[in-house]
């Protein structure tokens, strides 16, 4: 699991570490929104870390708890790059960025594998997936791959080109237009996982789908290993009792009918 911070995006108190274990959001008697143990106030939710990931967990009673716009009423799991707001205040869960470097030029063909996928969880392409095998031109433009239908957006805001198992995120718009694993860059090199926002709300992942183990397609007939000999037929013993059971059967019903064809005499 990645080292994580939370981030408050105005600033109001430093950035806090999100170390494994239990970290309480408080509103405090002056009505500002804190975090830490140690911190007295009204407990509006918690953040706890464990080897499963980072989870929210909303308070009883607790109101206006939404992760990237959408209400919490009791447990959430996190990311990093998501948007926690409490009672007005905006925490951004933020995750290191690795130090930029160039990757490598993609092989051949590469255009054409599918694998890579950038799929929208928020804003106008959400439940859409884009593939990234050629590269993908982000902004208002018409002739855009993941068009953001926004006239204060710009037209060519940023460009993904795929490298291998990574994907650069190329800025070609404003500065630090991009928002990387919750931390505003103007380029990145990103991985499966990764959660990138344009504008603040338009959400995606980097996704690269687990090949299968085994061919899609069975091996010809001629490279098939030989099938094992089927093994000798084993008599049930059921079976051997039915004839012995079905005679039982009928004498017992003769004997009956004839208990009945003297006793009525």
């Amino acid at each position: 699991m990645p080292e994580l911070r939370l981030h408050f995006s105005h600033r109001q108190q430093p950035d806090h570490p999100l170390l494994p274990g239990v970290h309480r959001l408080v509103r405090q008697a002056s009505g500002m929104v804190a975090i830490g143990d140690a911190v007295p106030g009204a407990l509006l939710a918690q953040f706890c870390v464990d080897r499963r990931g980072l989870w929210l967990q909303v308070a009883n009673g607790a109101r206006g708890i939404h992760v990237n716009g959408r209400p919490v009423r009791r447990m959430a799991l996190l990311r990093a790059g998501d948007a926690v707001y409490a009672d007005g205040m905006e925490l951004m869960v933020q995750a290191p960025l690795p130090a930029f470097e160039m990757p490598p030029a993609p092989p051949e063909g590469h255009a054409h594998d599918m694998r890579g996928v950038l799929r929208g969880i928020g804003g106008q392409h959400h439940g859409r997936s884009f593939t990234l095998g050629p590269p993908r031109l982000v902004g208002s433009a018409r002739e855009a791959d993941i068009r953001i239908d926004d006239a204060s957006f710009a037209a060519r805001h940023a460009r993904f080109e795929r490298h291998g198992e990574r994907v650069l995120l190329r800025g070609l718009g404003p500065a630090q237009g991009s928002v990387v694993n919750g931390v505003a860059v103007s380029e990145a090199i990103l991985s499966a996982g990764d959660q990138v926002v344009f504008g603040g709300q338009h959400r995606f992942v980097v996704e690269f789908p687990t090949a299968p183990d085994s061919p899609r397609f069975p091996p010809p007939a001629d490279d098939l290993p030989p099938a094992a000999p089927a093994p000798e037929a084993v008599p049930d013993a059921g079976d051997a009792r039915l004839p012995w059971l079905l005679l039982a059967a009928l004498l017992l019903a003769v004997g009956f009918s004839a208990l009945l064809w003297f006793g009525a005499r």
